[in-house]
């Protein structure tokens, strides 16, 4: 299948490892070219040299901190200084702090409504120009399964990112009339660094239990009775910013192997 994103400049956030690392790989691997920011100025570098190899298409590393202003503006204006346009936006950012609402302060609260739903209204706001000229803009955020079906001890993503799904859902009626869709993809428990720290793998580990044994009883209660790869999801973010996907907006999809029990 054509997926007709040869030519098309991508700008994918958090990409130096897990999920954003595999998005911007498999944008690339389609004939994108990507511009990844992530703060980890060398584990970027390294990963976007690696995409490029892989791929043959160009991949620009952009240090970047999504919850500073001033960086996400130095990044957009680096896609356009290099490439001349943008077509396709991944948001994605770090999850939020574990915790239980008597755990958390308002100092937390506020990081996590930055990081995980700030960020994207202004990455949104900077982009939407270059967006509406593309004639065919894609905006993908990177979410949870959490918007979906609340995780225990997860308060913060439960809550904040339900906020990006309810701006999501909004921004793709006003864009529509742009060609501009607005969709949001909700990993599930997808092995990255962030379920191994939610769910307390390499500690497990070291208390003397096998990887596959962790393994197996994080994913005791995923129907497919296993973790998924980042590559996975990748693939279906792939798709929505293709020209196959075009007449699909304001979804909200899950990743997960089936865990999650709703109906939507």
């Amino acid at each position: 299948m054509d997926l007709g994103l040869g030519g098309k400049v991508a700008l994918v956030l958090a990409a130096s490892k897990g999920i954003g690392r595999a998005c911007a790989r498999a944008l690339a691997l389609e004939g994108v070219s990507v511009v990844m920011g992530a703060r980890d100025s060398e584990t970027l570098t390294r990963a976007a040299r690696e995409i490029e190899q892989e791929s043959g298409s160009r991949a620009v590393p952009v240090p970047t901190d999504v919850t500073r202003a001033e960086n996400i503006q130095n990044i957009v204006e680096t896609a356009i200084r290099k490439f001349g346009r943008l077509d396709i936006v991944v948001n994605n950012a770090g999850g939020p702090k574990p915790g239980t609402f008597e755990m958390l302060n308002d100092e937390q609260w506020r990081a996590a409504f930055e990081l995980n739903l700030m960020s994207t209204v202004h990455i949104v706001r900077t982009v939407l120009p270059h967006l509406r000229r593309s004639g065919e803009g894609r905006i993908i955020n990177i979410e949870s399964t959490s918007v979906k079906q609340p995780i225990d001890g997860l308060v913060l993503s439960n809550a904040v990112r339900s906020g990006v799904i309810g701006l999501a859902k909004t921004l793709s009626v006003e864009l529509a009339e742009d060609n501009i869709t607005v969709n949001n993809v909700c990993p599930g428990r997808i092995l990255t660094d962030r379920v191994r720290q939610v769910y307390r793998i390499d500690e497990k580990i070291q208390d003397g239990l096998s990887e596959d044994e962790v393994l197996a009883s994080v994913a005791r209660d995923v129907p497919m009775k296993r973790l998924g790869e980042p590559s996975e999801l990748a693939d279906l973010v792939t798709f929505l910013a293709s020209r196959r996907a075009a007449y699909i907006t304001g979804t909200t999809i899950q990743v997960d192997g089936g865990l999650v029990r709703s109906l939507l």
